[in-house]
């Protein structure tokens, strides 16, 4: 393979990833000569097929913010067990700052009950039927994270019966 060519597959790899800003702000320092003006995005990443992270990119200008926030996102992912019906395997909460998330599994064809962050970072999860509801907090960076916080707690039966070190037709029981 020539050099510098990525492989289809990898190419593939780079492109299945989604981003989507929460929220871009206009973010100032106060230095000696005045004010310094910068930008501040918070942007989630995800594959919709159960990996998603969170990121937040600062810079000069909107583009570079965004970028810095992708690359940020990437670096910060986690994997999101999900069922069979595009649910989460059993109720969550999750904290981030001031900001609690409270989420549920949903029957098929509900659809994402959430707002704001919370209803992006699920989307880029690949969840498909969830209930959510922030609670304590409207902060979207903070509610991102006590989402992000509560997906990382999510554990299935199979996982459970392995910490255990039992069949898992012994939890059903």
């Amino acid at each position: 393979m020539a050099k510098g060519r990525k492989s289809p597959k990898s190419r593939e790899k780079e492109t299945d990833w989604q981003e989507r800003v929460v929220q871009i702000r206009r973010v100032t320092k106060v230095v000696k000569g005045g004010k310094k003006l910068s930008f501040r995005a918070i942007v989630v990443v995800g594959n919709e097929r159960g990996q998603v992270g969170v990121g937040v990119g600062k810079a000069s200008d909107v583009i570079g913010a965004v970028k810095k926030g992708v690359a940020d996102g990437k670096k910060h992912l986690v994997d999101v067990p999900l069922t069979k019906s595009n649910s989460i395997p059993h109720p969550a909460n999750g904290t981030g700052g001031g900001a609690k998330i409270m989420m549920r599994p949903a029957a098929p064809g509900t659809g994402v009950i959430a707002g704001g962050a919370v209803r992006t970072v699920l989307e880029l999860a690949g969840v498909r039927n969830v209930l959510a509801k922030q609670l304590g907090s409207g902060n979207p960076l903070n509610n991102a994270r006590a989402t992000v916080n509560a997906l990382e707690t999510l554990r299935t039966f199979a996982d459970v019966a392995e910490e255990r070190g039992v069949p898992i037709e012994n939890l059903y029981a």
